[in-house]
């Protein structure tokens, strides 16, 4: 795939940078080369390789499920302007 020369100055309005004619040139080649090594990365045979989550193929280590505090519902329920039945009660926002 190619990358014209209007199609480089177009991206550099849209991205808002200033690209002199020496320059245009020098992205002209570097974007070709860029888009001929997505084009091979595309015509690549994965239908054999199956999906990875992640390519390291890394395990996440857990903590243990256990409970490391004590309940303290009854403490913050004293404190609590308005509860009732171990809820709290707040007042109304929607009529």
């Amino acid at each position: 795939m190619t990358i014209s020369r209007k199609d480089i100055e177009k991206v550099a309005v849209l991205a808002r940078i200033k690209v002199d004619d020496e320059q245009v040139a020098a992205l002209e080649k570097d974007l070709g080369n860029i888009l001929d090594l997505v084009d091979q990365l595309g015509a690549a045979d994965t239908d054999s390789v199956e999906p990875m989550a992640h390519p390291l193929d890394a395990v996440q280590r857990l903590r243990p499920d256990v409970v490391t505090e004590t309940n303290q519902r009854e403490a913050f329920q004293a404190i609590a302007p308005a509860t009732e039945d171990g809820l709290y009660l707040v007042p109304r926002v929607i009529e």
